[in-house]
């Protein structure tokens, strides 16, 4: 599925039982080829050639626990200080990111207390910025590339 997004060399994997895989460089192994997967590779993909986000700061994945209920961020990058300083949430292409998902991704960021919400369905991309003395969001233009990030989070 083309996705408004760059294409890069995806490596896919066919099972026995027809299902396939993609292979996910971050959790360095395969995973189950969703279309909510697929929109997260691609994403990931362009968010360390395209942001110069480290792979070493990023995350597919990451558990937390929210009202005692075991719950997993799409996809979370750290500051150098090892805080989460983006969080992402990703739909399948056909899904409209509407409140509902903006409100699911600051139920998550209650507990992850991130400087950046990100959400994307692979065709449409939402940045927010989280004003921690306010508790506000306010929508930014443009994902931040990486020394971007680092310069918001110093100030």
């Amino acid at each position: 599925m083309q996705l408004n997004l760059p294409e890069y060399d995806v490596r896919l994997q066919r099972l026995a039982d027809g299902s396939m895989r993609i292979y996910d460089d971050l959790r360095r192994k395969f995973v189950a080829l969703t279309p909510e997967e697929w929109v997260r590779q691609h994403f990931v993909h362009w968010l360390l050639a395209e942001k110069l986000y480290p792979a070493s700061l990023t995350a597919n994945e990451v558990g937390l626990r929210l009202n005692g209920t075991l719950r997993r961020c799409d996809t979370v990058v750290f500051a150098l200080d090892r805080h989460p300083a983006v969080v992402v949430e990703y739909k399948a292409p056909h899904v409209a990111v509407t409140q509902k998902v903006f409100d699911q991704i600051a139920r998550y960021n209650l507990v992850m207390q991130a400087d950046y919400l990100v959400v994307s369905n692979g065709m449409e991309h939402y940045c927010c910025r989280y004003d921690h003395a306010t508790g506000r969001y306010a929508f930014v233009r443009d994902i931040p590339a990486w020394h971007e990030l680092n310069q918001c989070l110093k100030k």
